[in-house]
């Protein structure tokens, strides 16, 4: 069976963590074939993906700690390298990126949450970044992405604890966008996922790089990103679609992403 499960409908790609039975948790092969599936997503075709995890219980319960008790030092540098990796192949893909997230997310799974452009949850969601309780500290990026979704503050305060939080509290201090229902949050997500494939490719691209430039290199320098987006539009057919339909006083518009 397949340890990541990838699938395309409507322009919309879903990507499941598919080991249920440990809970969805991270090791090597897991994070080999997430990889791999990543770098198989067609960015021309696919214009939002969707990242979740198998079954009602977890989205990713962290990274598997039978595998990383024995490590040595430098195993642990190398599976973390790997999953910095493979997180950030996920940040910078240039297509939103929705985690949808079901139950836990802890640990590796908490990260793999903050590498995706934004979070929906089900109300059994349980975020948290345990690692200073089991004597390590966050590794694939938890230390760099928290604070800059809840504030440098309240990362510290739930890195340095090591205490979960619950969907009503992810949603209270910015962590996640909204709470449904478990029954509710894959229909959810889809809608918002499809509501963003609709939308100009090109245009929704463009904003997305603007925004994670200011994000990670100050807002100085993503305007000038902005910039040069948003001269990049114009003369496409996506934008003459676009302005074309609104003076037209038309709902229908057919974006190619060109």
């Amino acid at each position: 069976m397949s340890l990541v499960l990838y699938e395309v409908q409507d322009g919309v790609g879903v990507v499941t963590i598919n080991r249920p039975e440990a809970l969805n948790a991270l090791n090597t092969p897991l994070l080999e074939e997430l990889d791999k599936v990543i770098d198989e997503v067609d960015t021309d075709s696919v214009r939002c993906l969707i990242i979740t995890g198998a079954g009602q219980k977890s989205f990713v319960a962290g990274a598997d700690i039978g595998e990383m008790k024995d490590m040595n030092s430098r195993e642990a540098m190398i599976f973390g390298a790997r999953g910095n990796d493979t997180f950030e192949k996920i940040e910078r893909l240039p297509i939103p990126v929705i985690a949808a997230v079901n139950g836990y997310a802890l640990g590796g799974g908490c990260e793999l949450s903050l590498a995706c452009d934004f979070r929906i949850c089900s109300d059994n969601a349980v975020f948290g970044q345990p690692e200073t309780g089991l004597g390590i500290t966050p590794g694939f990026g938890g230390t760099q992405r928290l604070m800059r979704v809840v504030g440098s503050g309240m990362a510290k305060q739930m890195i340095y604890t090591a205490r979960n939080i619950k969907a009503d509290e992810a949603y209270r201090i910015g962590l996640v966008n909204q709470v449904c229902t478990q029954e509710e949050l894959l229909p959810t997500v889809k809608k918002l996922a499809t509501q963003i494939a609709k939308n100009a490719p090109i245009a929704v691209r463009g904003s997305k790089q603007a925004i994670n430039a200011a994000d990670r290199l100050g807002v100085e320098y993503g305007k000038v990103v902005e910039e040069k987006c948003f001269g990049s539009c114009f003369e496409t057919h996506d934008q003459q679609e676009g302005m074309g339909a609104f003076l037209e006083k038309r709902k229908e518009k057919t974006f190619t992403n060109s």
